[in-house]
């Protein structure tokens, strides 16, 4: 196995440092760095920015408008994005309907919702998870009911990441109650704007509004708006749900993450040294370090795969469950350099142009918030005691 760059690829990566270096503001570069909490405009400015060159989804084909990239160059420009301190691409609408879009949608949805995404005009948001309804999601009943040329949809959705800023929805009913629960669901595109429809906030453990429930009350729905065949929905859900698990792998937050621990490691010291010099703390470290290196060459296999139109299977579920560890690790270890300054969680910290005291508060102090934010990262999406039983099951045969 070559694990060289050819020279295509490492000119491709000048290509993309240079974008960045012209259109990624400092201001924006140092809000993301500095873990500050980022508003609407900040993630859509970079969309835009990325619009503007063609590159917003680049796991885009370019039938669809995207660049047409291959698997390495999809690595290298999440790398360098990562690594730059660029905002996470919006993933609810490029990296999770569009592909079900692709693949299932009708031309009419297509030409309609792809070019919206691209442009970033339309921000979408997750319905899946409900009350009782998580990791057992076939299990949901927001209940659809079909009335003529559209349904009536009543029922409640949770944990909806970020659906306070979303235009649209993509969301699971239940249109039957016959046969096998995962056979009597179907997937709708639900205009957030839609009078019936309450966003409501959840207040997370670092005081945060990241996510949502979500109130649809006699909601009404175009069946135009259904993706594919009515209460085949699970299929299609599956499908959205391996493409999420790729990109939970956040492969190239964590190197970024990395780099910063050990640059915390040199600056912080135990017993009179810097604590990058403790041989047990390096040794995790290393640790970590074998992981993450092992994970990219999954998430480079998985990529491949899906470049070939190949559905890579179970083992999406393998980049959820390391993908989810090593990004806790990370805050876990980030947390342990600090010591009793990593205690105390200081919301204002998230703002920029915030400075506090003693030395290095501005870093620091959004550190717990961070460690008790990633602790969801092996819970949604499947937790991984979920994905477990998918490898043992599909991979292992058991």
């Amino acid at each position: 196995m070559d694990l060289e760059y050819s020279a295509h690829d490492a000119a491709f990566r000048v290509e993309v440092r240079d974008f960045i270096r012209t259109h990624l503001s400092a201001a924006l570069a140092a809000k993301v760095l500095g873990h500050k909490r980022l508003t609407r405009e900040d993630f859509l400015s970079w969309h835009r920015a990325l619009h503007s060159r063609g590159w917003s989804a680049p796991s885009w084909p370019a039938q669809f408008g995207g660049p047409g990239w291959s698997a390495i160059q999809q690595h290298i420009f999440d790398e360098e994005c990562s690594a730059a301190g660029a905002p996470p691409i919006i993933a609810f609408g490029v990296r999770m309907v569009a592909p079900v879009l692709m693949a299932y949608g009708s031309p009419a949805q297509q030409g309609f919702f792809l070019p919206r995404i691209l442009s970033g005009e339309h921000w979408w948001c997750q319905g899946y998870t409900e009350p009782g309804s998580g990791s057992d999601l076939a299990s949901l009943k927001t209940q659809a009911t079909r009335q003529g040329d559209h349904y009536i949809v009543n029922g409640q959705k949770t944990w909806n990441t970020l659906g306070h800023w979303a235009d649209w929805m993509f969301c699971l009913v239940r249109t039957s109650t016959e046969g096998r629960s995962q056979e009597g669901i179907s997937f709708l595109l639900i205009d957030m704007k839609t009078p019936g429809i309450t966003v409501r906030p959840i207040g997370l453990i670092d005081g945060e509004h990241e996510v949502n429930e979500v109130w649809l009350d006699n909601v009404k729905v175009p069946v135009a708006n259904r993706i594919g065949e009515e209460n085949k929905g699970w299929t299609y859900a599956k499908y959205l749900l391996t493409h999420e698990r790729v990109n939970i792998a956040r492969l190239g937050d964590s190197k970024r993450e990395l780099k910063a621990l050990k640059m915390l490691a040199r600056r912080c010291r135990s017993d009179g040294r810097p604590l990058i010099e403790d041989l047990r703390f390096r040794d995790r470290i290393a640790h970590v370090e074998i992981d993450l290196l092992a994970l990219e060459y999954t998430v480079l296999r998985v990529l491949s795969e899906e470049a070939a139109d190949r559905d890579p299977g179970p083992i999406s579920s393998v980049l959820k469950i390391r993908g989810s560890e090593i990004q806790q690790q990370l805050t876990e270890l980030q947390m342990q350099v600090l010591g009793p300054r990593a205690l105390a969680h200081v919301p204002d910290a998230l703002e920029a142009g915030w400075q506090g005291k003693p030395d290095g508060a501005e870093w620091w102090a959004a550190a717990s918030g961070r460690y008790f934010n990633m602790r969801k990262t092996s819970i949604y999406s499947g937790s991984n005691e979920i994905q477990r039983n998918i490898i043992s099951h599909r991979i292992l045969g058991l």
